[in-house]
């Protein structure tokens, strides 16, 4: 800077304006002073006051009032799983020790009431002595609650307890343990829906919670504010306990039946099971083994030792929960065998190239491109008609079937069934199977002809059953589904979930004859053992060759529906991996299916045969 420019500056700034600068700048400060000394005072006469006051904010004023979650009921209203009210013990340690005198008679209530240890709460009072919300103990019952509220009542002969108080919460619970778990599913974390329609429905079913805001006025006088919370609604679905019931009880008998089979371990590796309504979509019942308890998850004892747990990895015993958890019927895929058969059929009438009218030759073999595929009867049935492939569910007839339809035919008929492609169903999980059809241009013709009988390709429970249920419907495709209505706290509709019909598959004369080839299944071939007296069931067996091939193990399976005339109820078995030394027995699925149907035909009303209601 010049000499001139420095004269200039200093014009500027007159002693006049610097002295009244000073006096500015030392008046802040004091008014800097007397605000400190104003909090001081504030702090050291009152601080107790306004402590208090911010602290009753945010122990009541800031509280959150849960809301409770909907509860899941079957068809007729039933609760399948609910949230049950329990309490918190919270204490307020600041309050508890601002006394000497009010210590140890909170202590002792503590111990006496909710069987607290005096060594953990004096620990408490050691590390958080300013805390003014520490939780002691979670999920009480509500006749604890009740027997506390007594005491914390009685001021004459507990006069100097402090500092306890009991906060509102809710506990999700399964009153039957573990049935439908596939379908029902649990909760983490509180209200977080996992698996199951607690995972799809998780939003319908939470609510919001509500706040209780408080304040202390001038006279100390507390005053509140009360948001109520907002509930979770109630899912119903169109599960049938009685009927989910009695599938469970036979699943299981048939596990335990064969756990003492030729080989160790459980009776199957897989199980599963759906009832289902043919003329709606509805599922009546959906189990698999095995199983789970939903009030405990994660209890891996009923199907391992306590040397075999404490063996296990974190990783292995993630990876055997999740498998546990999953849904076999929704999520896993498999090869269907025979009970593809009369879609070809129906693929094949469809289109013309059948007519009912065809006879076949079967030498227990057919050579297919350069592989020699054998029917499941090695000798061979001979000539048969077409009622009498599927009654014999020959193999041979199948490949010459699928030849007839041609790959591009078969693929799209494989489409228009479903099959590869989610159902929609309303469960988290489902598996499409996609990635493991042909198409046209990759199905040579051995791929064609095991196609047509059920093998080389995959499916799920779900889409078989769904697009089975539009064969014996006379060719209605509706979209599965578990919940069939929604309703608020008070029972009052809120939505329904009426049936999707999504397609027609075949029509209702191709429907007729295909019914009419399988009720021959039952009452004349390979479905004998799937008959119940007094009523007209047909069906399709089915048994997958699982790869590697040749290895002996099979996944066997039935189908079946009642009574032959609009068809009232769909059972679907499917049987992975029995533990037997013969896991092809061809007996097993269509004789755990007739123990099902005997017990749930008669209290579904499903109706009877006209012989056995004359």
């Amino acid at each position: 800077m010049s000499r001139k420019s420095k004269k200039k500056f200093k014009r500027k700034f007159s002693k006049l304006m610097q002295k009244k600068l000073v006096l500015l700048f030392v008046g802040i400060i004091l008014a800097f002073a007397v605000l400190a000394g104003r909090i001081t005072y504030i702090n050291a006469a009152e601080g107790d006051r306004y402590s208090k006051q911010v602290l009753d904010q945010q122990q009541y004023g800031s509280r959150i009032i849960p809301f409770k979650r909907g509860d899941i009921v079957d068809r007729n209203g039933t609760k399948l799983a609910t949230s049950q009210r329990v309490y918190n013990v919270i204490l307020d340690i600041k309050v508890m020790t601002s006394d000497e005198d009010y210590i140890q008679p909170t202590i002792k209530v503590l111990g006496e009431c909710f069987g607290i240890e005096e060594a953990d709460i004096r620990s408490l009072m050691e590390e958080t002595p300013e805390s003014r919300y520490s939780i002691l103990l979670k999920g009480i019952s509500y006749e604890k609650a009740k027997e506390f509220e007594a005491i914390d009542a009685d001021n004459k002969n507990y006069p100097n307890v402090k500092g306890i108080w009991l906060e509102e919460d809710y506990v999700r619970m399964y009153p039957y343990n573990a049935l439908a778990s596939d379908v029902i599913g649990f909760t983490v974390n509180g209200n977080v829906g996992s698996n199951g329609i607690e995972a799809a429905y998780n939003l319908i079913l939470n609510g919001t919670d509500g706040r209780e805001y408080g304040y202390l006025d001038d006279s100390s006088v507390y005053e509140k504010t009360v948001k109520e919370p907002s509930n979770g609604n109630t899912v119903v679905t169109t599960i049938d306990l009685q009927v989910q019931s009695i599938v469970e009880k036979h699943i299981l008998a048939f596990n335990e039946e064969h756990k003492n089979e030729a080989r160790p371990g459980e009776g199957s590796v897989n199980t599963g099971v759906i009832v289902m309504n043919p003329q709606n979509g509805e599922i009546l019942a959906e189990a698999s083994y095995p199983n789970y308890d939903l009030n405990n998850p994660r209890d891996l004892s009923a199907y391992y030792s306590e040397e075999t747990l404490a063996a296990m990895t974190d990783e292995e015993r993630l990876n055997t929960l999740n498998s546990l958890w999953n849904n076999y019927c929704v999520s896993d895929t498999y090869e269907p065998g025979s009970t593809m058969k009369p879609f070809s059929i129906s693929a094949g009438l469809e289109l013309g190239k059948l007519t009912g009218d065809e006879s076949y030759t079967c030498g227990g073999m057919l050579h297919v491109g350069d592989h020699d595929i054998h029917c499941n009867n090695r000798d061979g049935h001979g000539t048969q008609t077409l009622k009498r492939v599927m009654e014999n569910s020959c193999n041979v007839a199948l490949m010459q079937i699928g030849e007839q339809i041609g790959a591009e035919d078969f693929v799209r008929y494989q489409h228009i069934f479903g099959f590869g492609q989610s159902t929609g169903i309303d469960l988290p999980g489902e598996a499409t199977a996609e990635n493991l059809l042909y198409t046209a241009d990759t199905m040579d013709p051995a791929s064609l002809a095991t196609n047509a009988f059920g093998q080389n390709f995959n499916v799920t429970m779900t889409q078989l059953a769904a697009s089975f249920c539009s064969i014996v419907n006379g060719g209605s495709y509706y979209k599965p589904h578990v919940v069939k209505q929604i309703q608020d706290e008070n029972g009052n509709v809120v939505e329904n979930k009426d049936p999707v019909l999504i397609k027609r598959t075949i029509s209702k004369e191709t429907s007729d004859i295909v019914k009419d080839y399988m009720l021959g299944v039952v009452t004349e071939g390979t479905g004998s053992s799937a008959a119940v007296e007094g009523y007209d069931v047909g069906g399709k067996t089915g048994t997958a060759e699982r790869l590697p091939r040749n290895n002996g193990e099979y996944v066997l399976s039935f189908i079946g529906y009642a009574p032959q005339e609009n068809p009232e109820v769909v059972v679907y078995v499917v049987i992975d991996r029995v533990n037997a030394a013969d896991q092809s027995y061809g007996r097993y699925a269509p004789g755990l299916a007739a123990d099902i149907m005997k017990e749930i035909f008669p209290y579904l009303g499903i109706t009877r045969s006209e012989e056995s209601s004359e």
